[in-house]
């Protein structure tokens, strides 16, 4: 019965790290599971325990550090992640873009779009450089000249 709490802690870190997206519960819900493992082949609570404290500092220092690197962009210091990794990507109108609004295709999602700065548009088929996310609406500025084929 031991195998069930640590698979019941496992998906309770699990799921703690679905909210903070900082992969650290990640790495103690997979120690979790190797307890789990472990106390399903048998082991004693305090072999369990020891299995996860091994396990989970094993993947907090070989792993975490590996999946951190690939969220971080352009050697900026805190990890991307949701609307925050879309600035500085590229995109292209679908629609004219103003300072009062249009579309962008971005990262294969179609977003609302306005122009940085309210002055000016943007043709459709441009290729446009996200500034900045304000909630639903991509803030956009010209990036070339060239039209998107």
């Amino acid at each position: 019965m031991q195998w069930l709490w640590w698979l019941c802690g496992a998906f309770v870190l699990g799921l703690v790290e679905v909210m903070t997206v900082d992969f650290t519960f990640l790495m103690l819900a997979v120690g979790a599971l190797g307890a789990c493992v472990a106390a399903a082949f048998g082991a004693v609570w305090w072999v369990c325990v020891i299995v996860f404290v091994v396990v989970s500092i094993i993947m907090l220092a070989a792993v975490r550090p590996f999946m951190l690197s690939h969220l971080k962009r352009k050697g900026d210091g805190e990890p991307q992640t949701g609307a925050a990794a879309l600035v500085g990507r590229e995109a292209v109108t679908v629609t004219a873009v103003t300072a009062t609004g249009g579309r962008v295709k971005l990262e294969g999602e179609v977003w609302t779009a306005r122009i940085e700065g309210g002055v000016g548009s943007v043709p459709a088929g441009s290729f446009v450089e996200v500034s900045a996310i304000d909630g639903a609406t991509a803030v956009v500025r010209p990036k070339a000249q060239a039209q998107a084929g």
